[in-house]
């Protein structure tokens, strides 16, 4: 039998997009026949995936798993919304979220964990998942958050089962309070998709970008360069009250600062992360009808 050596299983994995255990149980069945191995793949719906690899893939779902001080969230993306409803895929979603939870939110590292009772690892079992249900899906994001003394509290929008959804909020907090509170927190954060936890944290590109259009559209106005200057200090402060977490109105009760309910009620939110189901990818627009046409044999 001819030896399976990794470059001839990197060969075959490039030629034909399937899983690295894949690869070498084929060529393993075909004594290392690089052609008999691609076939082989192809029988079993494995080397199809490589050609679903340059679909959109802006569906799917977010998964969000808490454990105490600790808690991840994933982005696993598929092409259609018909996926999120298949068992097998939640399965997935759910599983790589917990794995997630070791993976110190690095992306690669999540990829390469093993995937439970498959032998296979987590990119080598997505691109299983890609064959058997047809659909290109790739996994575009992870995030870990740790509080140290505190505890994490998530909220997952438009949950369609345990931890599963289409918004996943997870918000890290310190104080009595800070599960219940931390909880009312996410549920704010996953409506108003702030962009920083306070201004110390605010991207300066954002803040940069917000003070050159106030001041363009000030300087449009006719105004003098002084008094523009003082336009510019306030209307920069009604951008934080926007776009600051621990500033804006709580949706809660519609009168108070976050920061102020939050000390109202005991609770220091150290950290938010928010996941929006495809949020910055740019979906290709269809025209159904002609898709339809087009499956009936039309033009």
């Amino acid at each position: 039998m001819a030896a399976i050596t990794a470059a001839l299983v990197k060969e075959l994995r490039e030629k034909s997009g399937a899983g690295m255990m894949d690869c070498k149980k084929a060529l393993g069945e075909t004594d290392g026949d690089m052609d008999a191995a691609v076939d082989w793949l192809r029988t079993k719906g494995l080397a199809a995936a490589a050609k679903k690899s340059g679909r959109i893939a802006a569906e799917g779902l977010v998964g969000v798993y808490v454990d105490g001080a600790k808690g991840a969230m994933v982005e696993v993306n598929s092409e259609t919304d018909f996926v999120s409803r298949n068992d097998q895929f939640q399965n997935f979603v759910s599983s790589v979220t917990k794995l997630a939870m070791d993976s110190n939110g690095d992306l690669a590292a999540l990829n390469a964990m093993d995937f439970p009772g498959t032998g296979r690892t987590v990119a080598e079992e997505l691109t299983h998942l890609i064959s058997t249900i047809g659909e290109n899906m790739n996994i575009r994001r992870v995030q870990v958050l740790n509080v140290d003394g505190g505890e994490v509290a998530a909220y997952v929008h438009g949950a369609i089962a345990d931890g599963l959804g289409k918004i996943g909020v997870m918000v890290g907090a310190t104080g009595d309070n800070a599960q219940s509170f931390g909880k009312q927190v996410a549920m704010h954060v996953a409506a108003t998709n702030p962009a920083s936890l306070s201004r110390d944290d605010l991207d300066p590109e954002l803040l940069q970008r917000e003070k050159q259009i106030l001041i363009e559209q000030a300087r449009e106005s006719g105004k003098p360069e002084e008094i523009i200057e003082k336009m510019i200090v306030g209307r920069i402060s009604k951008y934080y009250a926007e776009v600051c977490l621990l500033e804006q109105t709580f949706v809660i009760d519609g009168e108070s600062k976050v920061s102020k309910a939050a000390e109202a009620a005991g609770v220091d939110v150290k950290a938010f992360v928010r996941f929006g189901l495809g949020e910055g990818i740019e979906k290709k627009e269809e025209d159904f009808a002609a898709e339809v046409a087009a499956v009936a044999g039309g033009n």
